[in-house]
C-alpha cells in the first residue's frame, strides 16, 4: 500500500509535524523546510530535526520537503540562480537531518524566446545544486500543470532533463496528480495509458513521491486547482484506479488539498486508505 498522508505545518516544529502527521492516521507526509516565500537560507534546529528523524524511524512515517515557491529551476539571472542553488542546497540539508526521502522542487518556468534556453537553464541549475550535495536525499523534480508555461508537463521532457545532468541518480520524480490531469496528459480519469508511456521512457522507476490532489477544472484545462479527493474531475473512480499502480507500493503519497471539517486530513486519508481495501 502507498504511504498516505499530507502537507503539515512545521510552526510549532520539526518533530512535532511529525506527530501532527501520524495524529491524523498518515504514514507518510510533506512540509515546507522554511519560509516557504522566500530563498534566504535557514539555520536549522538540528536537534529538533534529528528528534523529527527518530520519531519518523520510530513510527514507519516517510516525509518530503517542499521548495519555497520563489525557486525556479529555469531562472536566468545568475545571482538568482546562485540564489535558488544555495536555497536548495539549504532544503537538502534539512531534508537529510529530518530523514525525508528528498526536496520536492518545480520543473521551472521560463518566458523567453528560446525555450531550448529554459531547459539549458534547468540543467544547469541541478547540476550545481547536486554537485555540492552528497547526502542522501534527492530533488525530487514535479511535474507542471501548464498554467505558467508549458514546460514540464511531459514525462519525455522530465526524463531528458534528469538524464542530461551531471549527476542523475541524485535526482528522482514526483508525480502531481492534479498537474498530470490539468495538463493534459491524464485525459480520462479510469483510463492509465499514458502509464505505458511514464514506464517506457523510465519515469516510473524512478517514481519517488506522489501529490494526491484531485482537479476542479476538466483534463487539458491548464488551470492548477486542487480538489478535495473524490470532489474533483478525476473522481473517486479515477483515483481509485491510479492508486492501484504498484509503483506506488509504500512511497509517500501525500495530500496538498484543504483541510477536513475536523482541521486536519484525516478523512481523505482515511477515504483513500478504504478504496485500497
Amino acid at each position: 500500500m502507498p504511504r498516505f498522508g499530507s502537507h503539515v505545518s512545521i510552526s510549532k516544529g520539526y518533530l512535532e509535524a511529525a506527530k501532527a502527521a501520524l495524529a491524523q492516521g498518515g504514514s507518510a507526509f510533506q512540509y515546507f523546510p522554511k519560509n516557504p516565500r522566500s530563498l534566504a537560507v535557514k539555520a536549522v534546529n538540528q536537534g529538533d530535526a534529528m528528534r523529527c528523524a527518530a520519531f519518523c524511524r520510530e513510527n514507519g512515517l516517510l516525509s518530503i520537503a517542499h521548495s519555497p515557491y520563489p525557486a525556479n529551476l529555469a531562472v536566468e539571472d545568475s545571482s538568482k540562480q546562485e540564489q535558488t542553488v544555495a536555497s536548495l542546497i539549504n532544503d537538502l540539508e534539512i531534508a537529510e537531518l529530518c530523514g525525508s526521502v528528498g526536496v520536492v522542487v518545480h520543473f521551472g518556468i521560463y518566458k523567453g524566446k528560446d525555450p531550448l534556453q529554459g531547459y539549458k537553464n534547468i540543467i544547469q541549475t541541478l547540476d550545481k545544486t547536486v554537485l555540492q550535495w552528497q547526502g542522501r536525499a534527492k530533488l525530487l523534480i514535479e511535474n507542471q500543470a501548464g498554467d505558467h508555461a508549458l514546460m514540464g508537463t511531459t514525462f519525455e521532457e522530465l526524463v531528458q532533463i534528469r538524464g542530461l545532468t551531471r549527476c542523475p541518480d541524485k535526482i528522482a520524480f514526483c508525480l502531481d496528480t492534479c498537474h498530470l490531469f490539468a495538463s493534459g496528459v491524464w485525459q480520462e480519469p479510469e483510463n492509465l495509458k499514458f502509464v505505458d508511456q511514464a514506464r517506457k521512457l523510465g519515469y516510473m522507476e524512478h517514481l519517488a513521491a506522489v501529490h494526491m490532489n484531485d482537479s476542479v477544472y476538466p483534463s487539458g484545462s491548464q488551470q492548477d486547482r486542487h480538489a478535495a479527493v473524490g470532489e474533483g474531475y478525476i473522481g473517486e473512480p479515477g483515483i481509485r484506479a491510479f492508486l492501484k499502480l504498484p509503483e506506488l507500493k509504500d512511497i509517500p503519497v501525500v495530500l496538498e488539498t484543504r483541510k477536513d471539517a475536523s482541521g486536519t486530513h484525516g478523512e481523505q486519508i482515511k477515504l483513500l486508505k478504504q478504496w485500497m481495501e
